[in-house]
């Protein structure tokens, strides 16, 4: 019985150990992992530093959508200029520009669609205490618009920006594909085609014949979206966007000030968390 009892003793031992062993590689993992998170985070800041720094000592603003690699430390990074009025500005977008956004990229009806872009209109324009439009301060203020709920947000959030002063049209050269198929009207083969014109470099892309002249303008911006992807092992990668204005400077005597910061881990699926 006594040898019984030490096995039993040694076996629930070994158990423990095992489960010892078993918490402290997790722990390893996650610290590891945690750990170049934050070094990826780190390399992206830097190369988009990099680029902001060219684009200030440059004259001629950057007025096209484009992606650029930088090395840095040994490890190409790349990093996306995106002006902002390549989005569509949901404060000043005509309603019939928000209803092609909803019909396009949010899959609802024309008839839904017109009316809840109206709701978007009117929700912009209320006034607030000081009898001013209250207006929308980010992307998300859109989910206080009534029917527009959060699946119809995550179809639209990144086709659309708050932070664009101007007049509501939108810069082709600088719109992503899913921007372009709004301004198509939907067609998607159009959109595709006119952004790999542009990706390719080419010049003097007409764009009046084949989107939506209405909502079209190429005139330059001083706002942009820069953004950085750090791969790290196994396929995953950081994503590190700052959305700054070029025509102000900040307190630490940086050219640019930067108003907006996102990181995201985006794993293999691509599925950002």
């Amino acid at each position: 019985m006594a040898l019984i009892a030490v096995l039993w003793i040694v076996a629930a031992l070994g158990i423990i150990v095992a489960g010892l062993v078993q918490s402290i590689r997790s722990e390893i993992r996650l610290v590891s992992g945690a750990r170049d998170s934050v070094v990826a985070e780190a390399l992206g800041d830097a190369a988009i530093h990099l680029v902001l720094q060219e684009m200030a000592s440059n004259s001629e603003k950057v007025k096209r959508l484009v992606t650029t690699n930088v090395v840095f430390q040994g490890q190409s990074i790349a990093v996306q200029v995106m002006p902002l009025n390549g989005l569509i500005d949901i404060n000043q977008a005509p309603v019939t520009l928000l209803a092609s956004l909803f019909s396009v990229a949010g899959q609802l009806s024309p008839g839904d669609a017109a009316s809840l872009a109206q709701a978007v209109v009117e929700t912009r324009e209320r006034k607030d205490s000081f009898g001013q439009p209250e207006g929308f301060d980010a992307n998300e203020d859109l989910l206080r618009v009534p029917g527009l709920g959060y699946d119809l947000y995550a179809n639209i959030s990144s086709l659309v920006t708050a932070d664009q002063p101007g007049s509501g049209k939108v810069n082709p050269m600088a719109a992503p594909v899913g921007v372009l198929q709004v301004l198509a009207g939907g067609d998607a083969q159009r959109a595709v085609g006119i952004a790999a014109n542009r990706d390719s470099g080419q010049t003097g892309i007409d764009t009046t014949t084949t989107l939506a002249s209405a909502y079209v303008d190429d005139a330059g911006t001083d706002r942009f979206e820069v953004k950085a992807r750090v791969l790290l092992s196994g396929g995953a990668s950081i994503s590190v966007a700052r959305s700054v204005d070029m025509s102000d400077g900040d307190v630490d005597g940086l050219p640019w000030r930067t108003y907006r910061t996102e990181n995201r881990f985006m794993p293999v699926n691509g599925k950002a968390n």
